[in-house]
């Protein structure tokens, strides 16, 4: 006999996890033209799910975003480098940021709290294989990939890619075409792995800056390294050295507009605001 109040019990835990879609509307998005009730409707709920993304991490710090996959367990040789990693870059004064989910995600989390600093997650809503890892002080649940990603660039100075699927290469080739446009800064770009991102390089170098496609200095923004001391090392000397970044204490959040703190860690700012009151 089926005990159907179970299986709601455990549907519900799912989809507080993240593990399936809540609506299942959620697909819908580039159906094409609808109602313009609906269409409206689902504005605003893009719009609160950025307010939601905004207020959840405004009082983080500036972060550093592991990207990589979620299939990766504890035994391989990339989750241990990216738990590594996410350590030194903590006890440098960052906070890590990862789509919140197993695998590389959870390795750079844990680094995070190996390291003393704050680990923070932007997880996605799908129907198989994410949840959220132990290793988060707080997390947002996103049910769209383009807000979700919008955070994860953000709050990040810089940006360590670990070997990865789709998402991964979707994430890598987005953060990179930000930089080249000028949209965003020039923030530290790694790829650690250097096996696994051979190919890669070698094709964006004979095949895309051959063909005119992109600049040379395109592919010469990413660091290649096996090393999460080199890593971690050059993105603190950039951070320091090229947007001048300072300890200091984070602003208190405002409990009148419902603000929730992160803790009372030292944080880093911009040295550049604190000269300009000088």
């Amino acid at each position: 006999m089926t005990d159907h109040s179970s299986t709601s019990r455990n549907d519900d835990a799912d989809r507080l996890w993240g593990k399936v879609a809540r609506r299942p509307d959620e697909g819908h998005l580039l159906r094409g033209p609808e109602r313009r009730s609906s269409e409206l409707a689902r504005a605003l709920r893009i719009f609160l799910e950025c307010l939601k993304g905004f207020r959840a991490l405004h009082f983080i710090g500036p972060c550093v975003t592991v990207f990589g996959s979620a299939r990766f367990k504890e035994d391989n040789r990339y989750y241990q480098m990216a738990r590594e990693v996410g350590e030194l870059l903590a006890r440098r004064g960052f906070a890590i940021m990862t789509g919140g989910g197993p695998g590389i995600m959870e390795a750079a989390n844990r680094g995070a709290k190996d390291g003393g600093g704050l680990s923070v997650g932007c997880n996605i809503e799908l129907p198989h294989e994410q949840s959220c890892n132990p290793y988060l002080d707080r997390w947002v649940d996103f049910r769209y990939f383009f807000v979700r990603k919008v955070m994860l660039v953000k709050y990040s100075y810089a940006f360590v890619l670990m070997p990865g699927g789709f998402g991964t290469m979707d994430e890598i080739f987005e953060t990179a075409t930000l930089i080249q446009t000028g949209k965003i800064e020039r923030f530290p770009l790694v790829l650690m792995g250097s096996d696994y991102w051979s190919d890669l390089v070698d094709f964006m170098k004979r095949r895309m800056v051959a063909g005119g496609t992109i600049a040379a200095s395109d592919v010469d923004r990413f660091l290649i390294t096996d090393s999460p001391e080199a890593a971690a090392k050059h993105i603190h000397q950039v951070g320091v050295e090229r947007f001048g970044l300072v300890r200091r204490r984070q602003p208190r959040p405002r409990w009148v507009l419902g603000e929730k703190s992160l803790g009372e860690s030292e944080a880093w700012e911009q040295a550049l605001e604190a000269r300009s009151r000088e």
